[in-house]
């Protein structure tokens, strides 16, 4: 029997049946101050209390409160990462409290069990349900070998470190230790141990292909694996088991080979060599980095790996590469072999890095009203719009997640009613947005609901009312927020002064670094905790503690959040946010052209009878969602919200137009719900068509967060413009462009008090004028009069703001006035432990100064209170330590982290405390010093 998940999320307000799916196995510069309540963030708010009646996550032990309950004192320090692909190894959940749930790290699958890690490798897809009807399939977890130490017998496997998209499991029964580090694209798995042999036992007698010296391959269940020794040591099979000492060295690595079972051991032998030459070379880090050249019109995104040579000096190691990648390669040749993997084949390339170029051929705020801007179009429009002149929102419910459908749905009314000068329906829209976000955005004493709560703890902002366990599972982080980030990007068109950093543009960005922070140095939250990195795409749960692995629903709402940040990132001038949007927003609709919609048939199993996935998850896809068995919302979860940013829906039309005719065919004939979202779909593949359904058909019920005029309006003037063109870039976020019978279309849109000329890849200019959206080309028109927006042309050179200098404090010499005793010295709040401090005696005023060795350029302190905190104080600097300049003043302290801007040249800097906020002395964690920034 196949276990069976409740659902994850129910999204439709009152609905009781659901679908339960079966498987086969730079910080931002704005002030923030404390209280008891709230923290302020410009005019905004937040809590650090928890509401009454609030869920904070869950999990096992006092996971709640502690979710570093399953780290070691080795792992990184700051939020921990949630929503990735191993994340039930930390947010351990359910049945496992002790190890995980399998892990789909591609092209192997592992699991930790007491005496090690199991390893798996699956070329043979399991598929169940129909090709007309619900149905999955999934390569499983099957445990071929379990890696580990002879007698090992741990209790639970711990999580030792992490990078981008590696993880290092470690295990420890007392006497023996292993330690394995793992990750995506990576064929080679690393170990090392302490207290007996290397074990491999193996599931079945293994055959051994070669044995030689410090290197053994062997087959089980038809794949291939070969143990790489350290020099000098050897390998010994007895049955099922395969046993080194190492030489005493302690380390050793174990590789899964791309070949097929009819492949001649000489084969393998090869590939063996080749894969020898990186055995130990251990991975012990990885980093993305990208650029958005907007001249160009292009995301480049550099997968750098850094690797340690336990012996020898080589880097460098074996790379499986999955399509979204290898399509866009550059500057390398991929190896004959693959693998196979859920997502498709993968290409092997070896090296410290590899790098793909990707063009973004851009996103817009809303469809130009190219069509329904005059006629009987215009006056269907028109009422439609007036139509929600008292109701733009519509709101079904007044959680997180159905508040931002509710504002998603009132920003398209705004973004159009604009377009055709119906200011009253456009002002109505965005006051709604403004109230109701401004009230989220308000944290005010004792408020339960429509508040946002940051727990330091787990490195997150939660909305309450939360929904789809958004609270306890950290679900659907991106997907909420999305909608919110989305709303207040057109909201700042219209209404710069709300949306700047003094007054709420702080908590919209707060939003963002929670779902995917794309801010390195700010570790309140973990860096893009909503995104894989290397699979190219979102995760829903935050603890994926599922035998299948994580999974992803919606992925168009996760596509809607990369867009909100566009549009954001460019409505405020913050180059940072919109770039990071820009490069999610590329990589995810590579992502998901193959692994939703497999545009090119080549990733599926051939036999699965599907040619679209509604979830995807780490070890497969189902035809399926989380809420409903209706194929239009199996289909439909994938394409909502309708926007500007879902414009790569329609990158390949003649997949639009079979996947609408596997719904009608699966579903027996045209859907009946969600029409007005397939509609819109089909629009981009066939718009003609599209429009005739609407037309036959102006009485249906629309989704829950659209509207008859966006609807309309959508479709129309798809039917004008024609289907998307990707062979052309802008040199401007906010374009696009269209094509018509061979005829092209050229949309941009200026949302500044400034003239914008851009120019298109093509050679074509559009002269756009200050918060303005024309379209010239094929078809000609011009709207719009939003001109809040900030900056529209940033340097060619994408910017690489410095948020730190180095830190200049830590190990120097530090004095204070006094101490409360001899545990409390000067010196442990300049040791960079958070676990000692300095407390002075009980009395002002108190000072402590550290000597930094030599005059140094001053960028910002830190200091690191304890519950015993400096109410009023001076940060003050000296060249000689004699003479002291005040550098910054504070009179409102409190316990916990202050950071504060100083400047100048000094030797010394030193708190001196004139207020105690206790009855006790000043006792500081830590007082940090950084230099300026260069």
């Amino acid at each position: 029997m196949h276990p069976t998940l409740p659902p994850r999320r129910r999204r439709l307000a009152g609905l009781t049946t659901a679908v339960l799916v079966a498987l086969s196995a730079g910080v931002l510069a704005v002030t923030v101050a404390a209280s008891a309540d709230a923290a302020t963030v410009g005019a905004g708010s937040y809590t650090e209390t928890l509401p009454a009646g609030a869920k904070l996550p869950t999990g096992c032990g006092n996971l709640s409160t502690n979710p570093r309950q399953y780290v070691t004192s080795n792992a990184p320090a700051g939020a921990v990462p949630t929503n990735d692909w191993w994340s039930s190894l930390l947010f351990k959940k359910g049945d496992d409290c002790n190890f995980s749930q399998p892990l789909f790290a591609g092209p192997a699958a592992y699991r930790p069990v007491a005496g090690g890690l199991g390893l798996s490798y699956q070329t043979d897809a399991a598929i169940s349900g129909s090709a007309t009807g619900l149905g999955e399939y999934h390569y499983p977890y099957a445990q071929h070998v379990v890696v580990g130490v002879a007698g090992l017998n741990a209790s639970q496997a711990l999580v030792d470190g992490w990078s981008d998209w590696t993880v290092t499991p470690s295990w420890n029964d007392g006497t023996r230790t292993l330690k394995a580090t793992i990750g995506r694209g990576l064929p080679l798995s690393y170990y090392q141990v302490t207290g007996g042999d290397a074990l491999l036992t193996i599931t079945g007698p293994p055959t051994a292909w070669q044995n030689s010296g410090n290197r053994i391959g062997f087959s089980i269940g038809g794949h291939d694996y070969v143990a790489y020794g350290p020099a000098g040591s050897t390998w010994t099979v007895s049955g099922s088991t395969i046993r080194s000492s190492l030489a005493g060295k302690g380390y050793f690595s174990v590789a899964v080979l791309p070949t097929l079972s009819s492949a001649s051991t000489a084969d393998k032998v090869a590939l063996a060599d080749t894969y020898g030459q990186y055995a130990h070379n251990h991975v012990t880090g990885t980093r993305v980095s990208y650029t958005y050249d907007q001249g160009s019109g292009t995301v480049n995104t550099t997968y750098a790996i850094t690797t340690t040579a336990r012996e020898g000096s080589g880097s460098g190691t074996v790379i499986a590469l999955y399509p979204h990648q290898w399509r866009y390669l550059t500057g390398a040749s991929p190896l004959a072999s693959t693998y196979v993997s859920p997502r498709g084949a993968m290409k092997i390339v070896t090296g410290t890095s590899f790098s793909t170029s990707m063009k973004y051929t851009g996103v817009l705020p809303e469809l130009p009203a190219v069509a329904d801007s005059s006629g009987a179009d215009q006056s269907q429009v028109t009422a439609f719009l007036n139509n929600e002149l008292n109701n733009p929102s519509d709101f079904r419910g007044d959680d997180t997640y159905w508040t931002g459908k509710g504002l998603g749905r009132a920003a398209r009314i705004a973004e159009i009613a604009d377009q055709l000068n119906l200011t009253s329906v456009r002002d109505s829209a965005l006051n709604v947005i403004r109230t109701r976000l401004t009230d989220w955005f308000t944290a005010s004493s004792g408020k339960s609901a429509r508040v946002f709560y940051y727990d330091k703890n787990w490195g997150t902002l939660i909305g309450y009312p939360a929904s789809y366990a958004s609270d306890e599972d950290l679900n659907d982080h991106h997907f909420h927020y999305g909608y919110f980030v989305a709303a207040a990007a057109t909201l700042a068109k219209f209404d710069p002064s709300w949306a700047s950093s003094a007054r709420y543009g702080g908590m919209v960005d707060l939003l963002i670094r929670d779902a995917n922070n794309y801010d390195r140095t700010d570790t309140r939250f973990p860096y893009l905790r909503d995104f894989d990195i290397y699979e190219g795409h979102d995760w829903a749960s935050g603890h994926g503690a599922f035998g299948a692995g994580n999974n992803q629903e919606s992925s168009s709402e996760g596509q809607n959040f990369s867009n909100a940040l566009i549009q954001w990132g460019q409505a405020t001038g913050n180059n940072k946010i919109r770039d990071a949007g820009i490069w999610l927003h590329t990589t995810q609709a590579a992502a998901i052209n193959e692994y939703w919609f497999d545009v090119r048939n080549e990733n599926f199993p051939a036999t699965w009878g599907h040619n679209y996935s509604g979830i995807v998850w780490g070890s497969g896809g189902a035809y399926a969602t989380w809420f409903s068995a209706d194929h239009a919302m199996i289909v439909g979860i994938n394409m909502l919200p309708m926007t500007g940013g879902q414009l790569y829906l329609g990158d390949y039309p003649a997949v639009v137009r079979s996947t609408y005719a596997e719904l009608v065919r699966n579903n027996g004939g045209e859907p009946t719900a969600w029409r007005d979202i397939l509609w819109q779909y089909l629009a981009l593949g066939d718009p003609d068509a599209a429009l005739a359904k609407f037309k036959a058909n102006t009485s249906y019920t629309p989704e829950e967060g659209e509207s008859k005029a966006h609807t309309f309006h959508w479709i129309r003037n798809l039917a004008a413009l024609g289907q998307v063109d990707t062979g052309v870039t802008a040199n401007h976020p906010l374009a696009k462009v269209f094509t018509k019978n061979g005829a092209k279309t050229y949309v941009a849109s200026n949302i500044t008090n400034a003239a914008l000329t851009v120019t298109f890849s093509d050679g074509k200019s559009l002269s756009v004028p200050a918060g303005r959206t024309v379209a010239g080309g094929a078809t000609n028109w011009t709207g719009g009069n939003a001109t809040g927006g900030g900056t529209t042309t940033p340097p060619d050179t994408p910017e690489t703001p410095c948020t730190s200098g180095p830190l200049l404090s830590q190990g120097r010499t530090a004095t204070s006035s006094s101490t409360e005793s001899a545990a409390y010295g000067a010196n442990l709040a300049v040791d960079g432990d958070t676990g000692t401090r300095w407390s002075s005696a009980f009395a002002d005023p108190q000072w402590l100064q550290v000597d930094l060795g030599s005059a140094q350029s001053l960028g910002r302190v830190e200091l690191n209170w304890e519950v015993a905190y400096g109410k009023a104080y001076q940060i003050q600097t000296s060249t000689n330590g004699t003479t002291w300049t005040t550098a910054a003043t504070v009179t409102d302290g409190a316990a916990g982290t202050r950071t504060l801007p100083v400047s100048g040249t000094a030797r010394y800097v030193r708190v001196n405390g004139t207020e105690r906020g206790t009855p006790y002395g000043y006792s500081l964690w830590e007082f940090k010093v950084y230099g300026a920034c260069g």
